[in-house]
């Protein structure tokens, strides 16, 4: 919508220290209220008369003219202005509208003073502009400044002082990460006295990986981004976070602003294209897609197509290019042609899906070398230990070759003597006359069953248990497994020695091997003895018959302490996968082979001095693995290389150049994809600077019209950019309508500041986005403090002359990360897939036919930063769009700011903020001393990075003791917090 107060606005400018602009305030005055019949829209325009032009305006209309320069008393405009005749009076009644006094009289000053026509302020060449001398110089920072305070000192003003230190930090916080500063950090900057304190937090911050995410929320507004189509059945997009992160990590990287621009317009097209350019295109790819069936297809392309067309105009040219789709821009030099010249830039780009190799990523490269350094790390403390050992192998080598040289006794099995049998969950083990134990009653899904027992071996050591899994007609497909063809997993065996006098004491009899008569593939049955539940024995195909396996001890067991054993069979797999009749046998004797491999003992019994490389290395390797003090740490670094991240490919959606014979591209009839009138070529917009192909066959392609964006005769782009930041650093830009350089748009307030800005990001920063933004937090202007000044209340009511910093609300996801992050709940994680916190119930059925699920996410991912969650653009989260999140159906270039009551119900009703205030009220108990002043206080610096006011604290202090009392009468309110 335009801003109907665009004149007002003009016109207040000399009041607020400006240079008088009469061209300008003349121009604003007939946008306002003639170019609507009087403009570039030639099928509206009434009288054959052109206002916006000079040619126009000064053109004999059969013996007089509408503007007559120099001479107001004999220019048409003035009397049909001033004419007490309905019929001749300008604008007509019917329109509803009418100049005031003060408008009037800015048009006959105007046209006195030879109605000067000059080029509109956004489309005017870039100079440098002459910096404004100053009465007092000691009051500026850097070049921002002097053009600030230069318009306070005309209008007989000075900026207000500088904020204090806590706020400084506080704002750059906000304005920067998003986030709070924490109370060590503040104290820190407070009482650094350095004269670069401020510089050295300000590059932190810039630094800061959240700096990133800060400010690729910003633009993922402008790109419209969402994790769904849209539209009817608005289905999820699962993979569009891969642009977010590249956003964000582009934004890290402080990729410059015209290659920024380039790659997510054309990335595509540039040579040799990388998987991340390409990527990039994505921007483009946050149209809405219709997948309602029976539609036409072309015509939701065309509509992506416009969508694209005008996103662009709206985010680099800062112009409302869709008043030019179904005819001439009312207001601004655009015609409809033009409109199809750069519709066809993108006319000829296709939506595709492109394999995305997880190696291109940032986030994988960054994964993979933190996995490698931590594999590194631990195979050296590995090194070191099993070096520490050597003293420990020799002792096992020489009980090892004894234990061989021992072997006499021939393997034997003896029974158990069960103790009680333990209640098991909801069902029963029988005991059979064999010795044997069948599970009766319930069938459970899952089961860990806890044997205690002892074993009368005759005096000879104990060298293990075996497992007798037996086959019985009772069981499904006769077992031995409960499930209906008869397998079972054994998860775990474990087997203790338990203390006879305290039950709860137990040591474990860790087992050196484990043998079967026949493993599952993939299932063998040393997975039993791993460690890992989701591992295991299991027998298929084999089932229906007995099967057993032997579980061999490192160490055996003397005799004497066999008399109160327990063992511990966990099958955890799930789905009945439980073995439903089995034996234990405590197993005495052993064979050679039982204590260590044949390859192994013979290296063993060669003298260690008359062992070769291969040998010692046998030997060695063979300790490490039975070794207890070695074995956890193989075990974790098996575990970790397991864990490495992933390259997988992914497909995402982009946009790339059509193979093939090009489309033709027409104006349409009033925008309908089925009215084509004549052809048109690739083109750029008369009123800036010549768009030339690199192909000098072809009119062009997005390459070319991304270059010709960020070109350096561009003067349109920089102003729109700089624009942009200044507002999310000021609440408001330089020019206020941040989506409307056109016409209608209002005037910078600090022309020349803008234009100088602008200069400085191209040619001397290089087009960085940190530095800009460097650059402007170390102006004296960003850091004067907001407090109101009653002296401006009349003069400068709106801040126009930033004679303060001003105080704005920061965006919906900022509000709840804020809460988070003081409640200690906040996860700092960094890109990947977009999540579910805990939304409010019903939303999620809005969706079509039901079809979408809200899962919410559980552990960290409950508390992730706002910009990651999952956005349904047919059902928004509510606690976002109550602060006035944008639909994401379009770019927006700058967010409204409503203040509601919903806001408050948010906050305090929420799941979130319910738990944030939880998490917060812990977070204070455990971290502040037992005193209630004190904790009051370490909750203001942790919201607001100061110490309480007097007043705030006894308003504490009283809340509290009302809400104790309340609490003490009505405990049933207060188990609700528990």
């Amino acid at each position: 919508m335009f801003r109907v107060s665009t004149a007002l606005l003009c016109l207040a400018l000399p009041l607020s220290g400006g240079e008088r602009d009469l061209p300008a305030q003349a121009k604003a005055i007939l946008a306002e209220n003639c170019i609507d019949c009087h403009g570039p829209d030639k099928e509206q325009r009434k009288a054959k008369l052109r206002l916006d032009l000079l040619e126009g305006a000064t053109k004999d209309l059969g013996g007089y003219q509408a503007i007559m320069a120099g001479k107001p008393e004999e220019s048409e405009l003035i009397a049909r202005l001033v004419t007490d005749d309905e019929d001749d009076l300008m604008p007509p009644k019917k329109t509803g509208k009418s100049l005031t006094r003060e408008e009037i009289e800015t048009l006959r000053q105007w046209i006195k003073e030879g109605a000067d026509y000059p080029v509109h302020w956004a489309y005017r060449p870039i100079a440098p502009p002459a910096p404004p001398k100053l009465k007092n110089e000691n009051q500026i920072s850097n070049p921002i400044d002097r053009y600030v305070l230069s318009k306070l000192e005309k209008a007989g003003q000075s900026p207000s002082p500088e904020a204090d230190r806590r706020t400084l930090a506080k704002r750059l916080h906000y304005d920067l990460l998003g986030l709070p500063p924490t109370p060590a950090g503040v104290e820190s900057f407070v009482k650094d006295q350095s004269p670069d304190a401020y510089t050295k937090l300000v590059d932190e911050l810039l630094q800061s990986p959240h700096f990133g995410e800060r400010w690729g929320r910003h633009w993922l507004d402008m790109a419209r981004y969402a994790d769904s189509d849209g539209y009817e059945k608005d289905r999820p997009r699962p993979n569009a976070w891969h642009y977010r992160d590249w956003v964000i990590e582009a934004i890290n990287e402080d990729l410059p602003y015209d290659q920024f621009t380039v790659e997510q317009l054309a990335g595509d097209l540039l040579p040799e294209a990388t998987p991340k350019q390409r990527l990039a295109t994505a921007f483009h790819r946050q149209t809405l897609t219709n997948t309602e069936g029976g539609t036409d297809q072309e015509q939701w392309r065309v509509a992506a197509v416009m969508d694209r067309l005008e996103t662009t105009g709206s985010v680099w040219l800062g112009l409302t290019l869709t008043c030019a789709r179904c005819h001439d821009h009312k207001y601004d030099n655009i015609a409809q042609d033009e409109y199809y010249q750069l519709f066809a830039f993108y006319n000829n780009g296709d939506e595709t899906n492109y394999a995305l190799p997880g190696n291109a990523l940032e986030k994988y490269k960054k994964d993979k070398a933190a996995h490698d350094k931590q594999v590194a790390d631990l195979e050296k403390k590995l090194k070191e230990l099993v070096a520490s050992r050597k003293n420990a192998q020799t002792k096992w080598e020489t009980e090892t070759k004894k234990r061989l040289a021992a072997i006499k006794n021939p393997v034997a099995y003896h029974p158990i003597k069960l103790g009680s049998l333990p209640k098991q969950d909801g069902y029963q083990l029988a005991p059979r006359e064999d010795g044997s134990l069948v599970i009766e009653k319930l069938v459970p899904e899952k089961a860990t069953i806890v044997l205690d027992f002892s074993a009368d071996t005759g005096g000879k050591p104990l060298t293990g248990f075996r497992v007798e899994a037996l086959a019985d007609s009772k069981l499904p497909s006769k077992g031995p497994g409960l499930t209906r063809h008869g397998n079972f997993v054994l998860s775990e065996f474990r087997a203790f020695a338990v203390d006879l006098v305290d039950q709860k004491k137990k040591r474990p009899l860790p087992f050196a091997s484990a043998k079967a008569d026949f493993s599952q593939n993939k299932w063998p049955v040393q997975a039993a003895i791993d460690g890992k539940n989701e591992t295991g024995w299991a027998i298929s195909p084999q089932m229906g018959r007995n099967h057993q396996a032997t579980f061999r001890f490192q160490k055996p067991l003397p005799a004497k302490e066999a008399g109160n054993l327990r063992i511990e069979m966990a099958q955890l797999y799930g789905t009945r996968h439980v073995i439903g009749r089995f034996r234990i046998m405590a197993v005495t004797g052993e064979q050679s082979s039982d204590v260590v491999p044949e390859n192994v003992r013979k290296a063993l019994l060669v003298d260690t001095a008359k062992r070769n490389k291969a040998q010692g290395k046998l030997v060695a390797d063979h300790f490490a693995k039975t070794d207890t003090a070695t074995s956890k740490m193989r075990k974790q670094l098996d575990d970790l290389r397991k864990k490495a991240p992933k390259a997988s490919t992914t497909n995402v959606r982009v946009i790339t150049q059509r193979r093939g014979s090009p489309r033709k591209t027409h104006v349409l009839r009033r925008g309908e994809f089925k009215q084509p009138m004549h052809e048109v070529k690739a083109g750029g917009l008369a009123v800036l600077h010549s768009l030339k192909p690199r192909d000098e066959k072809s009119s062009g392609d997005r390459l070319d019209l991304a270059r010709w964006l960020v070109d350096p005769a561009n003067p349109i782009t920089p102003r729109v950019a700089v624009n942009q930041v200044w507002t999310h650093l000021f609440g408001h830009g330089l020019a206020r309508t941040v989506e409307d350089f056109g016409i209608r748009g209002e005037a910078p307030t600090h022309p020349h500041l803008m234009d100088w800005l602008a200069l400085h990001f191209v040619h001397d920063a290089k087009w960085s986005r940190k530095q800009l933004i460097r650059l402007i937090v170390h102006s004296a202007t960003y850091r004067q403090s907001s407090a109101h000044r009653p002296e401006f209340s009349e003069l400068d009511p709106n801040n126009e002359l930033l004679h303060r910093q001003n105080r704005f609300r920061v965006e919906a996801e900022v509000i709840r990360d804020l809460n988070l992050a003081v409640a200690g709940l906040l996860s700092k994680k960094i890109g990947g897939a977009s999540v579910f916190p805990p939304l409010p119930a019903g939303i999620a059925n809005l969706s079509y036919a039901n079809s979408f699920k809200w899962n919410t996410s559980k552990g960290e991912d409950r508390y992730r930063r706002g910009l990651y969650t999952f956005f349904k653009r047919t059902s928004p989260h509510p606690n976002l769009l109550t602060f006035d999140c944008p639909d994401s159906n379009v770019a927006c270039v700058k967010r409204n700011r409503s203040n509601t009551p919903l806001a408050a119900l948010v906050t305090l009703n929420n799941a979130t903020y319910a738990e944030a205030a939880k998490a917060f009220a812990q977070r204070i108990l455990k971290e502040a001393p037992a005193d209630d002043r004190k904790r009051i206080a370490h909750g203001f610096r942790l919201c607001v990075a100061r110490s309480p006011e007097p007043n705030e604290t006894k308003a504490f202090i009283n809340l509290l003791a009302d809400s104790r009392a309340w609490y003490e009468k009505h405990p049933e309110d207060a188990k609700t917090f528990a």
